[in-house]
């Protein structure tokens, strides 16, 4: 996670150069930090503006895709200021620990993870590199993360070495509509509204609200998405789309597939085994 070196005036994270083949940069990890890193302070307020609130009526359909036990433990991936660890927190029946993992310092900074009925752990880690024992999850999230990961194979088959067999996978992710004229609204949305919303708001320079529209637009399709969920050993994949095809909830299930309830002894000694984690950095 090494970050370029600081300038007397930072260059943007994103330029035009770079906005070509934003899933090909060789320092994409680099620049996803440093953009986050200088939206942190407005994120939140701009996704519920551009998205017109919809953005926590979509969390909360991941949540509930995500079929939480009671007694389960819950990684969000790419967890950013903790909407979806609060959403979780919130959601009957409730998991009994909340892990959020992200790379981007200012957005755990700014992030809201205390005073909940169930605890929330937070760590600063790569998600390509996470910091948990092998089958430690009962269910592994992440909203609008993985068309962020550096190498998106590695990414979820890294998601897939910390669940238990039986362990929900659930993806929140955007993706280009398949019917033209939804597919030209999407972009006209994202390329002015979304763009206008956010120059408005958070002021950024950082190129973050170029590179998202671009980066939706190169990203994998949803059959390409349902592959790679299958290639890293989740089965029973499906997905879901909202807004208008715009938006998609991906779903599957880690193989093999005993009964998820277990054994209380197993299911103790596994939650024991998932609290060896470093030390939070907020």
């Amino acid at each position: 996670m090494g970050r370029r070196p600081d300038h007397a005036a930072p260059e943007p994270a994103w330029d035009a150069e770079a906005l070509r083949t934003p899933h090909a940069q060789p320092d994409k990890a680099d620049r996803v930090e440093d953009m986050f890193d200088a939206i942190a302070p407005t994120y939140e307020r701009v996704n519920t503006l551009a998205s017109f609130g919809r953005d926590a009526v979509w969390r909360r359909r991941a949540v509930a895709a995500a079929d939480v036990r009671p007694g389960d433990v819950v990684l969000d991936i790419c967890c950013g200021t903790g909407d979806m660890l609060r959403t979780f927190a919130t959601h009957a029946p409730q998991a009994s620990r909340l892990i959020g993992v992200d790379f981007a310092a200012q957005m755990l900074a700014r992030g809201n993870f205390n005073g909940h009925a169930v605890p929330i752990d937070v760590i600063r880690a790569d998600a390509l590199q996470l910091p948990l024992a092998d089958a430690s999850a009962d269910v592994i999230t992440c909203a609008f993360g993985v068309r962020n990961f550096h190498d998106l194979q590695a990414g979820l088959n890294e998601m897939a070495r910390v669940a238990r067999p039986g362990a929900h996978v659930v993806i929140l992710e955007f993706v280009t509509p398949a019917n033209a004229l939804l597919r030209w609204a999407h972009t006209f949305y994202s390329r002015t509204i979304l763009r206008g919303v956010a120059a408005l708001v958070s002021r950024d320079r950082s190129g973050a609200y170029d590179y998202l529209p671009r980066s939706i637009q190169t990203f994998d399709t949803a059959e390409s998405m349902l592959r790679r969920l299958s290639t890293a050993g989740f089965a029973d994949t499906t997905v879901r789309t909202m807004n208008l095809g715009g938006v998609a909830i991906y779903r599957g299930t880690r193989t093999p597939l005993p009964d998820r309830e277990g054994s209380g002894e197993s299911r103790a000694a596994a939650n024991q085994e998932s609290q060896q984690l470093p030390g939070k950095d907020r």
